[in-house]
């Protein structure tokens, strides 16, 4: 597999990675993962039986996709006798140049991407540039190298009609969670607190979901919004939260170590996803799976999970009253909360297992060989 991210760094494709990983190597499949490491020496570690591979990496922008690939492809020349296939996830991946079969699984279409990024300085106006116009080349290139594309939502595989892709011929995989460990509390604190977890980053509506926070504290003033993650946006957020005068209301935990995001999931009281934009969200899944009940925006792989009033509750995206008022609704009724959570955590159960993930993935692997 070769992907940007690997734990412990951040992002969705890292975990997405890594849980898959550690599934088929579960089920006696050796695993070897490349990944971005150091502007420094080549590495490798053993994590959880899999092989992981960090190549240098500079980070030159905006070359510092093709710069990376040339690491990439040197130490995969070296591997390559040994390996059956290959398994990229996209975005922002090199292409890789080998005879071997090749699966690509799209998390997020950077063309699609780039056009819910708020510009709100001079990095997220070269982010939003590199997305709509460095990127989409890559992904192209990628994809036409695949005997196989696949995506983690149906909205994933529809949107990549805008690279000359069928939907229909796009195998959706879906994402998953780890139901093991992300699990309901057995008991919760007295304090409460509406959640969100996440990069803090352009489209994910970090700013309606600071209105929002002064919407709902204003019916209530005893609740308190924490924010877990960091990224290019917190300051501008912290900015925002003076602003408002909601400063003593909303507290940045910043970056939160995974046993203590369990806690802090099964402790929270609602959890948010108010992004303008999303492939699926590891943050909601995460969630759901701790019997929290999720009021998220009704985009893309979001309203996929979510069945409005059943399981979470969708709002307009960019609609912070429309996201207070369902907030709200869930604060002032205990009864419905545990009614929401627990449909929640039976949706993961169903349908967003590793388990339920791995086997997808094998039958892509099994169909491209046997192609």
């Amino acid at each position: 597999m070769i992907a940007r991210e690997f734990p412990p760094d951040l992002g969705g494709i890292g975990p997405y990675v890594y849980n898959l990983s550690k599934k088929l190597h579960e089920r006696g499949h050796e695993i070897t993962v490349i990944t971005r490491g150091s502007n420094g020496k080549r590495s490798k570690e053993i994590v959880d039986g899999i092989d992981v591979f960090r190549v240098p990496f500079f980070p030159l922008y905006p070359f510092h996709v093709w710069l990376h690939g040339i690491f990439v492809n040197q130490l995969f020349k070296s591997l390559e006798p040994g390996l059956t296939l290959v398994h990229l996830h996209s975005p922002i991946t090199p292409p890789i140049k080998t005879s071997l079969p090749i699966i690509t699984t799209v998390h997020t279409p950077m063309k699609v991407d780039a056009r819910y990024h708020e510009v709100r300085d001079l990095y997220s106006l070269a982010e939003r540039v590199q997305s709509s116009v460095i990127y989409p080349p890559i992904e192209s290139r990628l994809f036409s190298h695949s005997k196989l594309v696949t995506s983690v939502s149906r909205s994933v595989a529809i949107e990549l009609r805008e690279y000359g892709l069928d939907p229909n011929e796009i195998t959706v995989v879906g994402n998953g969670v780890d139901e093991k460990t992300f699990t309901p509390a057995q008991s919760r604190n007295c304090t409460r607190y509406v959640l969100y977890t996440g990069v803090l980053r352009a489209r994910k509506g970090l700013f309606d979901l600071i209105e929002c926070a002064r919407y709902v504290c204003n019916v209530d003033q005893t609740i308190k919004f924490v924010i877990c993650g960091t990224g290019p946006f917190l300051h501008k957020a912290e900015e925002a939260t003076r602003k408002l005068g909601v400063e003593k209301q909303i507290v940045f935990l910043g970056y939160v170590k995974r046993d203590k995001l369990i806690q802090t999931y099964q402790n929270a009281t609602v959890h948010v996803v108010p992004s303008h934009y999303e492939g699926l969200p590891n943050v909601l899944l995460e969630a759901m799976s701790c019997g929290l009940p999720v009021v998220a925006t009704e985009v893309s792989g979001n309203k996929e999970v979510i069945s409005d009033g059943v399981n979470g509750f969708l709002v307009p995206p960019k609609s912070p009253k429309a996201m207070s008022e369902a907030v709200i609704k869930l604060l002032e009724d205990d009864k419905l909360r545990v009614k929401i959570g627990e449909a929640a955590r039976k949706t993961i159960e169903k349908s967003y297992t590793w388990n339920r993930i791995a086997d997808n993935i094998l039958e892509c692997y099994e169909s491209i060989l046997h192609k």
